[in-house]
């Protein structure tokens, strides 16, 4: 009788979440908190608990995920208002050249997605794709396709974006593994999904650059060494922090271990990438204090909804732990034989297909994923490995009830049914490759 009902709360939760989000159009963070209410009630628990099973789900998450998105956002509102993104782009093309143009976007999508939101760095750098097109008189999609997945696979495989933080949060994985994972992952990827389909996509559909939209020009765009070095400093502290603290590394002595452990935080990695980028991108640049000031207030407004966004997640994740559902279908799918990380890709793509959202995608999931982890002892670059087999998940078949497909259509200018083919499809080949990729380095480890 308790397995029924625990059943039919999970079940009844989920339908009521998508209902709310799909039907009525709910932010989906009223919506989780709304779905994991209806959980508890039904799997029996009484007020109190559902009241402080919100509060230890919401505190627990946030703890870490708004420092970090927050830190986050700052660093990739001064980069944009730098020019740092624009310059990554225009480096590449001068170095592969008109031939390799192809290459030099889905690198400098990859680069710039990772301080950037995927939105914002796709309009940053639509002027140049546009560009590459007059210039070469082929399809649009030939450069475009490129860069969207190497944009889309950053912001969803390598932190600190938001998605990969928050499940990594969620499900207890180490961000330095994730960023190693995730970029191991991210390269069979990006060739596949980004130059292959793109090359193979642009010969079945010829689009030319929207003529009546203007480019945005930056001027004195910042140099390109400074611009790499900084994106990459908070990164490289993070995976030092990693192979240190895991004994990898022949480092003994207990003050130099200690102080990679401080810088090597995310939270202090980003403390100082914001400072240098503060400097080097603000100051240095004739910004003055205001300006940045201004820039860094303006960049965390979209940050606050992935940051309750994400606690609300927590929260699902916490009734589910709390009422022992996530117990019993850990044991369920035990009993059946079921891989976890084949049920972690299809849980995030089943919730991605159905409303849209990649971020909410994987925070389900992740809520539905961590409950199976509690007994199952998975090493580090396992658990980094549920990371990025989820973000594959949330990646896939991108349609109308998502934001991105008609960003890309409008910026394209491309209709419904061809963004459909090239852009849908991009998504679905970048989420197939992706779990492909981390189930071969998870059965491999």
């Amino acid at each position: 009788m308790i397995a029924t009902n625990l059943v039919l709360a999970v079940v009844t939760g989920i339908a009521l979440l998508l209902f709310l989000i799909l039907r009525l159009r709910i932010n989906a963070f009223m919506a989780l908190l709304i779905g994991s209410i209806t959980v508890g009630l039904i799997a029996g628990l009484d007020a109190q608990e559902i009241i402080m099973t919100i509060q230890d789900g919401m505190g627990n998450t946030l703890g870490f995920v708004a420092t970090v998105v927050g830190l986050g956002a700052m660093f990739g509102g001064i980069l944009e208002a730098s020019g740092g993104a624009k310059t990554i782009a225009d480096f590449m093309v001068s170095k592969f050249g008109l031939k390799k143009a192809p290459s030099a976007m889905v690198i400098s999508g990859f680069l710039i997605a990772i301080p950037v939101f995927f939105d914002v760095a796709f309009i940053i750098l639509v002027p140049m794709i546009y560009a590459l097109q007059r210039k070469t008189g082929k399809s649009l999609l030939l450069y475009a396709i490129p860069l969207l997945a190497g944009l889309a696979i950053t912001h969803a495989f390598i932190p600190p974006t938001p998605g990969p933080i928050a499940v990594a949060d969620i499900i207890g994985a180490n961000l330095g593994w994730v960023i190693l994972v995730g970029f191991l992952a991210g390269i069979p990827t990006a060739l596949v999904a980004g130059l292959l389909f793109g090359r193979y996509i642009s010969k079945k559909i010829y689009v030319e650059a929207p003529e009546e939209l203007k480019q945005t020009e930056i001027n004195k765009l910042p140099p390109i060494g400074p611009t790499l070095s900084i994106i990459a400093f908070p990164i490289v502290l993070i995976l030092l922090n990693t192979i240190v603290s895991s004994g990898a590394s022949r480092v003994t002595n207990t003050t130099l271990i200690n102080a990679i452990a401080l810088v090597g935080h995310p939270f202090s990695a980003l403390i100082i990438a914001n400072i240098l980028a503060w400097y080097f991108f603000g100051i240095k640049r004739g910004f003055s204090k205001q300006q940045l000031f201004d820039i860094s207030t303006k960049s965390l407004a979209p940050a606050g909804t992935i940051i309750l966004l994400t606690g609300a997640g927590g929260v699902f994740k916490q009734v589910l732990t709390n009422t022992g559902a996530g117990e019993l279908l850990a044991t369920s799918l035990s009993s059946a034989g079921f891989p976890i990380l084949a049920f972690a890709f299809i849980s995030a793509s089943i919730v991605r297909i159905i409303q849209g959202s990649s971020t909410v995608a994987m925070i389900t999931a992740a809520g539905l994923v961590a409950p199976l982890l509690v007994n199952a002892q998975l090493a580090a670059m396992e658990l980094a490995c549920m990371v990025i087999a989820i973000a594959s998940g949330a990646s896939i078949f991108s349609h109308v009830n998502d934001s991105g497909f008609w960003l890309v259509g409008q910026y394209l200018g491309i209709t419904e049914k061809e963004t459909f083919k090239s852009w849908t499809m991009m998504t679905t080949i970048l989420a197939f490759v992706g779990i492909g990729t981390v189930s071969l380095i998870y059965y491999l480890i």
